[in-house]
């Protein structure tokens, strides 16, 4: 009724005023407006890349033919773009380089027997984005849609994704804002998109071993999250900070480092990936056991959510949210019952660990000597849902 009045207005006095009055209620509807999927212009590539083989594949190295774009501007989501994957012109001034209002997330997509193309847990993955881009005040977008966004991209470029089980199209959708000012403030434009490439393992290999243990730097002086702090959101000033310490890390002979926080030296997570133990606790029980999220210092895993309700399905062992210290860790230790210890993620999944390097000495753990069972099982349990062997919910096809 409004833009019919305004356009009324405009017809009857023919005026200035009029003209204004109808492009600010117009603006007013578009600001109702959401993302939409339906409303997708698609440019194919004219120059298809050639794909690597299967043995180059670095991890996030190759990029394949196309990419999603959704722009938010003058209050509302634009049409949503798949273009052939380019580079962005960008104003040196955007907010995203200077005041870090970005974010971004890690899913793949896996290629089954039958030739279908599968995501896993979807929907964990955009709804932990608009959590994050909620905290950085970035705008809301709808999940639903976004998912029949990303399914199209996929579909156009299905063949990127590597027919193997060691082997992976990796997703990296990314949240950023595209003010073009000097000065701290909640974004007015932004830009939403999605690029994806073939991978294989995160950490390198030798030859066929798909299960390669690392071995973790602990070190106290060394702090990635803290209470009231964001380590809980995906946001990409978590990761910066990180990188020197991987270097200490690296020097001292370790490929990740174990956060620790507080006095107590609680166990939180291990590089970018959350942290296991599985162990017999000290009333003698079989124990799984990770950090919980309610500290806001553990970013909420999908990886860390599927082990935690597969393994309480089995119902095989207790299964417990709870912070493990240093401490009380090095005791199980010294008892000789501590079983396996492993990191899990997007990127690795199950990775390992059988070592330590905490107060300049080394520690050993039992995970690969112990056979590395459960992490094992993990493994490929988690796998076969995201290959379709097991037929599970997670697993969600791109063509559904």
């Amino acid at each position: 009724r409004r833009v019919r009045e305004a356009v009324v207005s405009t017809q009857s006095t023919g005026s200035r005023q009029g003209l204004t009055c109808t492009r600010l209620v117009l603006r007013s509807c578009r600001a109702m407006s959401g993302l939409q999927s339906k409303d997708v212009i698609v440019t194919r590539t004219g120059h298809p890349k050639i794909k690597p083989k299967l043995e180059e594949l670095v991890f996030g190295k190759y990029f394949s033919d196309h990419m999603l774009v959704c722009d938010y501007t003058d209050s509302a989501w634009q049409h949503p773009r798949i273009l052939p994957f380019q580079n962005f012109s960008i104003s040196p001034a955007w907010t995203s380089l200077h005041y870090g209002i970005q974010c971004f997330e890690g899913m793949k997509a896996y290629k089954t027997a039958d030739g279908d193309v599968r995501l896993f847990r979807p929907d964990l993955n955009i709804q932990r984005m608009q959590r994050t881009a909620n905290q950085l005040t970035l705008p809301s977008f709808d999940g639903d849609e976004f998912l029949k966004l990303l399914k199209q991209l996929l579909q156009m470029d299905a063949s990127w994704v590597p027919d193997s089980n060691a082997a992976s199209l990796y997703i990296r959708p990314t949240f950023i804002s595209t003010d073009s000012v000097i000065g701290v403030r909640p974004p007015v434009d932004a830009r939403l998109y999605v690029i994806t490439g073939p991978v294989g393992p995160y950490y390198e290999q030798k030859g066929t071993d798909l299960f390669k243990a690392v071995k973790l730097m602990a070190d106290p002086q060394f702090v990635r999250a803290w209470k009231g702090g964001i380590g809980a959101f995906k946001a990409g000033g978590n990761y910066a900070p990180t990188l020197k310490v991987q270097q200490v890390a690296a020097s001292r002979g370790c490929q990740q480092v174990l956060w620790l926080y507080g006095d107590d030296l609680q166990m939180t997570e291990a590089g970018t990936m959350n942290f296991f133990v599985y162990w017999v606790n000290e009333s003698g029980e079989k124990e799984l056991i990770t950090a919980p999220l309610d500290s806001g210092l553990i970013l909420p895993g999908v990886t860390r959510q599927s082990v935690l309700d597969l393994t309480r399905e089995w119902g095989e062992f207790k299964v417990t949210e709870r912070m493990v210290t240093m401490p009380e860790f090095l005791r199980a230790i010294d008892d000789n019952r501590v079983i396996e210890v492993f990191g899990c993620g997007t990127a690795c999944m199950i990775a390992p660990i059988d070592a330590m390097l905490f107060d300049d000495k080394d520690i050993s753990i039992p995970t690969m000597t112990s056979g590395a069972v459960l992490s094992k099982r993990l493994f490929t349990s988690l796998s076969d849902i995201q290959v379709g062997k097991t037929e599970h919910p997670w697993s969600v096809s791109i063509y559904s």
